[in-house]
């Protein structure tokens, strides 16, 4: 696989340790991620035209899993990568799209909580009771309007 970007080439020269650190993903994890991605983005291109060239497949993942580990703002994320907020905002959507359809990265649903076998054993719930103080009502506060001051 052809690593075109200069962003992903520096952070592939991080040990693998930095690197699950910086991104949140294996090393490994981050080139299942880009292979499904790549074949996606074949696939949406296939019909020809003119492909996007602002940012290559490669840094639209490392956006994303910037934009997820760091808490990273779009606005930061969009003067680092030298475009707007608005295409990354589309970036992020299309990686999150793109994995969640393959079904590799998707989370299980709440039908598998429900299931006896992976039901959780033990359900901490914090039941302590803290009472709220309110202002009181009393005609000495209150400050009665009259009509004649409303019109």
């Amino acid at each position: 696989m052809l690593i075109q970007s200069e962003h992903v080439k520096k952070a592939l020269g991080t040990s693998n340790r930095q690197f699950k650190r910086l991104f949140g993903v294996k090393r490994q994890t981050f080139f299942d991620m880009l292979a499904i991605l790549q074949v996606a983005y074949e696939q949406l291109h296939k019909l020809g035209g003119k492909p996007p060239t602002k940012l290559f497949v490669e840094d639209r993942l490392l956006v994303m899993l910037q934009y997820w580990r760091e808490y990273r703002t779009m606005e930061h994320l969009a003067y680092e990568y030298n475009t707007v907020k608005s295409y990354i905002h589309k970036v992020i959507e299309w990686v999150e799209d793109t994995l969640a359809q393959d079904g590799t990265y998707r989370l299980q649903g709440k039908k598998i909580l429900i299931d006896k076998e992976n039901a959780p054993r033990a359900v901490a719930i914090d039941v302590t009771e803290h009472r709220v103080e309110r202002p009181k009502k009393n005609r000495s506060q209150t400050i009665p309007a009259s009509k004649s001051a409303i019109l």
